[in-house]
């Protein structure tokens, strides 16, 4: 091994495991110049993954693990409310293609530049996806190109999360109806939020918002959080991931809208559905089912309704963010970096 095949080396890990592999070879064969040389390049390795792990701008803890921490700051009424104006999920300035870009290159300077493709042009080109898309969908922060769309997607894009959810239907039922309770004593219990509506009430309880966990409200629904930390693809560490339990009141009607970005599929957990309730997303009606999934990309136009009777008592859906089937790991890890809570 010469000391010019060494200065040509990359120093990617792809490369190391190459030499390292070769110089296990050449240790057999009774190469004591290679032998060094391996001995070298494994401390460099240690030395290489102490220093990234130190850098690591934040640490990407499990769903669970949050449970025993303290009350995260910011929060009010047990939900989270963004304070900074430097928010990606919530800033819609001139500046922030730019601040999505240096938010990749330090990623990829950090990691590799491998697998970024479609990310890196999507943030490129951003302001022109963003203005081109048809009416039909029109994600308010960040497209990522080339993924397959539609309105709904079927139970098999997330076979196994979808299963968990509704074999724990029972369970997460149980939990809103102790919490729904406490509207008897009060218009708007703790932790609840009041969204706003032309018609009717729609209330949201957040165990998970915009990629922060609400211990509080963790902690009043023990067994529903802590399946969270079972779902393979739930998005629990970037502002896009959400988790919530979601009530309309008879004579709701939520505003046609659209989602932040293509990158996730909202999951609708049918927890009551009585008749008059309908979900439309890029103009295909939808009716929920109790104890049973639906998957839609809310970076279509979509809007929900209940029209049932003060009888009929609300719709409640338990409402989880998951990953686009399509989307790999090595973006999943990127996003999650780029679209960091108060990045």
């Amino acid at each position: 091994m010469s000391l010019e095949w060494l200065a040509a080396w990359g120093w990617s890990l792809d490369g190391l495991r190459d030499c390292i592999a070769a110089g296990i070879q050449s240790v057999r064969d009774c190469d004591t110049t290679a032998a060094v040389s391996v001995a070298c390049l494994l401390a460099l390795f240690v030395w290489y993954c102490y220093h990234v792990g130190r850098e690591q701008p934040r640490a990407y803890a499990s769903v669970n693990a949050l449970m025993q921490g303290p009350d995260a700051a910011g929060l009010q009424n047990g939900f989270v409310y963004c304070q900074s104006a430097e928010c990606v999920r919530c800033s819609h300035s001139e500046g922030l293609n730019q601040k999505l870009y240096h938010n990749l290159q330090e990623y990829a300077k950090r990691y590799s530049w491998s697998g970024m493709g479609r990310i890196h042009k999507g943030i490129r080109e951003q302001g022109r996806y963003l203005s081109s898309r048809p009416s039909i969908q029109k994600p308010e922060v960040f497209f990522l190109p080339d993924l397959p769309t539609a309105p709904y997607f079927s139970r098999e894009a997330q076979k196994h999360d979808v299963e968990l959810l509704e074999r724990n239907f029972q369970t997460i039922l149980c939990e809103f109806e102790s919490l729904y309770k406490a509207f008897s004593n009060c218009s708007l219990p703790q932790g609840w939020k009041m969204n706003s509506t032309p018609s009717g009430e729609w209330v949201t309880f957040y165990l998970v918002n915009q990629g922060v966990c609400v211990p509080r409200n963790c902690r009043k629904c023990p067994r529903t959080y802590r399946l969270l930390g079972s779902l393979r693809t739930c998005i629990g560490n970037n502002v896009f991931g959400n988790a919530c339990l979601s009530v309309l009141s008879p004579g709701t009607v939520i505003t046609e809208h659209y989602g932040p970005t293509n990158i996730r599929l909202r999951c609708h957990l049918g927890l009551k559905t009585p008749s008059g309730c309908e979900l439309v997303v890029g103009g295909e009606p939808q009716c929920w089912a109790e104890g049973r999934c639906l998957l839609f990309d809310d970076s279509f136009l979509h809007t929900a309704f209940h029209e049932g009777s003060a009888e009929d008592g609300p719709r409640v859906v338990f409402m989880v963010d998951l990953w686009h089937p399509h989307v790999a790991a090595a973006e999943r890890q990127a996003l999650d970096f780029i679209f960091a809570p108060g990045r």
